[in-house]
């Protein structure tokens, strides 16, 4: 089988792909293994030396892989050079604190010594997703081998060029040979790696119905998931919130990577009283911004990833059309090369439009009025997904309760858009997954947390 990657920008072939075969998978994962045995017995200090070396390697040429992101997925370059800046963060961040991390805990038992020690796993697999081809993986690596494990990666298949680079930074930092490889492979074949015997835990982010065919084979053998999903975040509006301020916040939220990120603002729920003025301000800053080539320095707005992804989002904006909902911008194909969508906003919305009830992965957004704060937060938590949400008000201490207490999602913020740090704990409920990439807790969840007691 073969991979063709096509220019989002143009519509062109770039290059053709073979897929990885059965045999040399088989042998990457034993060659993973073998180098984890001798990884496993490194320092912290040994692991975070060599990632202070991929971080200064991912700054030293964070213009030409922004380039390849432009190329193969759509990113534009100003998007892409900050997605790298991040990857070396995270790199430098759990090499300074993985050590204080993951120091064993003493417990005082009837013992005369017990503690808690956390060991790595073995090789981890993870199925990674093309809207964030470098930052996606290191969020995963950067704690998972500083912990002692491999890695096998097996990205999307429209950034195969990107897999190659990342492997490639790690082999040009020093660490040791086949400790981190990526494969070539469709999803469909995704199964047989988990079933792999030196396979001993998965990580994925990607889409819902994705992560159910993982969960399900890694559960028939008996492997640790963790599973980053899809999201419709809601973003509620209240009264008393600044507007100026919060729609900037929200149009660079909904914005994110072109409008393709799970934690992209979906679905705005606006109190009655300043919908008006909230979608004047929103239309206004949403024409405002530039769409075009990704390549260009100036422009905000990169096409979509695939022509099939465009093609399902805007079924979902027909659609939700049909059902009621009013177009105040965008909304049609543009004509030319490419896979552009238009900056698109959609008012009216209800619960069984499309927009409302599933993922879009595109620069849309939907505003849903509702009467007060009361059905604010019932219409917020009214989905399947619950990755992130956010909250705009000007009594902190109130907007603060609402996130903490009512909303149903892994991650809550308040007066600013939802977004990843490795200083702290990244995921979902409900359909967007379980389990936490980053921070403390994200190291933890692939190593065996071991108990020791001595009598």
């Amino acid at each position: 089988m073969t991979f063709t990657t096509i220019n989002p920008t143009t519509g062109e072939t770039i290059q053709t792909y073979e897929e990885t075969s059965g045999d040399e998978i088989d042998r990457r994962i034993r060659q993973a293994h073998a180098a984890y045995q001798a990884w496993r017995e490194t320092s912290f200090a040994e692991r975070a030396a060599l990632f202070r070396k991929a971080s200064g390697i991912l700054l030293e040429n964070k213009g030409e892989y922004s380039r390849m992101m432009a190329l193969q997925m759509g990113k534009p370059v100003r998007d892409g050079r900050a997605e790298i800046e991040k990857c070396a963060w995270g790199c430098d961040y759990f090499g300074d604190h993985a050590a204080e991390m993951l120091a064993p805990e003493t417990i005082r038992t009837d013992a005369s010594k017990s503690y808690i020690s956390f060991e790595p796993l073995g090789v981890v697999l993870a199925v990674m997703p093309w809207n964030y081809p470098f930052w996606q993986v290191f969020r995963f690596a950067a704690p998972a081998l500083m912990a002692g494990n491999a890695a096998v990666l097996k990205h999307a298949s429209n950034v195969p060029d990107c897999a190659a680079a990342i492997e490639a930074i790690f082999k040009k930092a020093g660490f040791p040979e086949n400790l981190f490889q990526s494969v070539l492979v469709s999803g469909e074949r995704v199964g047989s790696l988990i079933e792999h015997p030196l396979i001993r835990a998965v990580t994925m982010t990607g889409s819902t119905t994705a992560g159910r065919a993982v969960a399900s084979k890694a559960g028939q053998m008996l492997k640790k998931t963790v599973l980053e999903l899809g999201g419709s975040d809601p973003y509620i509006i209240l009264e008393d919130a600044d507007l100026d301020k919060t729609v900037e916040a929200c149009v660079a939220a909904r914005l994110l990577n072109s409008g393709q990120s799970c934690i992209a603002a979906k679905r705005f729920v606006v109190v009655e009283s300043i919908r008006k003025r909230f979608e004047n301000l929103l239309v206004e800053k949403m024409r405002a911004k530039k769409m075009g080539d990704p390549m260009d320095e100036s422009t905000d707005i990169g096409p979509q990833a695939r022509f099939d992804l465009r093609e399902k989002l805007h079924r979902q904006v027909t659609r939700s059309l049909e059902k009621g909902a009013r177009c105040l911008l965008g909304g049609q194909l543009p004509q030319g090369a490419g896979t552009f969508y238009p900056l698109t906003v959609l008012t009216d919305v209800e619960k069984g439009m499309p927009v409302f009830d599933e993922e879009t992965f595109g620069p849309v957004a939907a505003v849903i009025t509702v009467k007060n704060e009361r059905e604010a937060v019932r219409v917020a938590n009214d989905s399947g997904f619950g990755l992130g949400a956010a909250v705009f008000s000007e009594n902190i201490e109130h907007a603060e309760h609402i996130a903490k207490h009512e909303l149903e999602a892994g991650n809550c913020f308040v007066n600013a858009f939802v977004k990843s740090d490795p200083r702290l704990p990244f995921g979902g409920v409900k359909q967007s997954g379980y389990g936490r990439e980053l921070s403390h807790f994200g190291i933890k969840e692939f190593v065996n947390i071991k108990t020791i007691y001595l009598r």
